[in-house]
């Protein structure tokens, strides 16, 4: 006699809703970066205004893609979100105080990535400090 268990997982719209934005964040970084990365004449006069050389240009670009990378895969989309979130407060205050430019795009991209951080915090417990003092232990 056989037996086969089945078992249903229940899909969440929840979850979905948070996956189907952290795609879209993900492609939306993605296209942000690739003209940085790539030396669209746009992005380099951008840069040039900004005053910080053609390395932050690489620099930002290569963050955003990793970023957006990061944004697709479990363990580590709340870390990428929250490393979002920092660039993202940099280019706020790079386009008021720099480029003295509207902060819209970067401000909604900023709170996207800010909820998806908040959503997924439970995939950043590592950083908690309880088990940075427990990772410390082990070595030694």
């Amino acid at each position: 006699m056989s037996t086969t268990m089945t078992t249903a997982r229940r899909v969440r719209p929840a979850s979905v809703a948070l996956w189907v934005l952290q795609v879209l964040l993900a492609a939306s970084f993605v296209m942000a970066g690739l003209p940085k990365l790539t030396g669209d004449p746009l992005m380099i006069e951008m840069f040039d205004a900004i005053g910080a050389g053609q390395w932050l240009r690489y620099t930002v670009a290569v963050l955003e893609i990793a970023g957006a990378i990061g944004l697709l895969i479990p363990r580590l989309c709340g870390a990428a979100a929250l490393g979002l979130v920092g660039i993202m407060a940099g280019a706020v205050v790079t386009n008021v105080a720099v480029l003295e430019a509207a902060p819209v795009v970067p401000s909604v991209y900023l709170l996207l990535a800010a909820v998806i951080a908040w959503f997924r915090r439970a995939s950043l417990s590592w950083l908690r400090v309880g088990n940075l003092q427990k990772d410390v232990e082990l070595l030694r």
